[in-house]
């Protein structure tokens, strides 16, 4: 990144409590790997219900029972497999994702020029947040689909060691499609959902402090401008998880041995689209809801903590 631009000429990079340079797009990178990597291992149970009932619905009904059945069939180690993959993965997403959203918000308001960005303020956070996640879901695509293939394979029928799991994937690539083999509806299921994520996030931030917090919300307290980011998050998240949902089902299809060599258009049409809508939806409401939350406070506050000031605003 180049620094900044002279004294007197509008820059995007100088708007917030201090210059966008490359040191700040570094430390949004670490906080991203915090938000991203910390809160999606942590729900490892929670994710591994949702894929098997998804790809076996008839068997796992729900998340408790589901929970209680992988307990009973593969012991209190079966509900955190992928946990390894899930950590790594997301760390990496979560690098790109915030980092890079950063980035290219400043690059695209700096593009518009001032009065453009002012105006259209929702096409630079949706332009922006698209951009990045193409980058982070290239550095997701191998770890989720070592993931999801650990969760959803039969116990004894694919390793479940993190090392072993990506040599197994990287032998089978001919069958598997490894490593880039579910990009595309990754893409398909992250690009809607970063978008709306940013969106709504940045939307409902605005709103808080036009609304509820009208003065300058560098005189509200930490306390108060993470609580904020907190719930902005938590809406924007239950958003994401209704927006994304049948293509997330559709990359945990993938993952199923009698879909292997099926184009994503089959397996829609013979799962159905009712069901790739709502199957899990609920879980991962509450999932993403509560994912996304954290997720931007723990962003929010790591910023904060760094003298980098919180997300959003007027």
């Amino acid at each position: 990144m180049s620094h900044l631009a002279p004294i007197g000429k509008w820059d995007a990079r100088n708007l917030g409590p201090v210059p966008h340079d490359s040191s700040y797009y570094a430390k949004c990178m670490l906080g991203g790997v915090l938000a991203c990597g910390v809160t999606h291992a942590g729900i490892t149970p929670l994710d591994v219900a949702k894929c098997n009932m998804q790809v076996n619905p008839s068997k796992y009904k729900g998340t408790i029972s589901g929970l209680k059945l992988i307990v009973a069939e593969e012991g209190t180690k079966g509900v955190w497999k992928g946990f390894g993959p899930t950590f790594v993965g997301y760390s990496l997403q979560g690098m790109f994702k915030y980092g890079l959203y950063e980035v290219f918000k400043d690059f695209y308001m700096n593009l518009a020029g001032e009065e453009a960005s002012n105006k259209y303020k929702p096409a630079i956070w949706l332009a922006g947040s698209a951009s990045a996640e193409v980058f982070a879901d290239i550095a997701l695509c191998p770890l989720e689909m070592t993931k999801v293939k650990i969760q959803t394979s039969p116990a004894g029928t694919f390793p479940v060691p993190f090392a072993a799991a990506l040599r197994e994937m990287s032998a089978t690539k001919l069958e598997t499609r490894y490593p880039f083999g579910s990009l595309v509806p990754l893409w398909s299921r992250q690009i809607p959902y970063t978008m709306a994520k940013f969106f709504c996030f940045e939307k409902i931030v605005q709103v808080f402090y036009t609304h509820v917090f009208p003065q300058p919300k560098e005189t509200y307290s930490k306390v108060t401008q993470l609580g904020v980011t907190f719930a902005s998050g938590y809406l924007a998240g239950v958003v994401c998880a209704i927006v994304s949902h049948p293509a997330d089902s559709l990359v945990s299809q993938l993952g199923k041995p009698i879909n292997k060599g099926k184009s994503l258009g089959q397996i829609a049409g013979e799962v159905g689209f009712a069901n790739l809508a709502t199957k899990g939806l609920g879980t991962r409401v509450v999932m993403i809801g509560t994912l996304t939350g954290f997720q931007w406070w723990i962003y929010d506050s790591f910023k904060s903590a760094m003298g980098l000031g919180t997300t959003g605003g007027k």
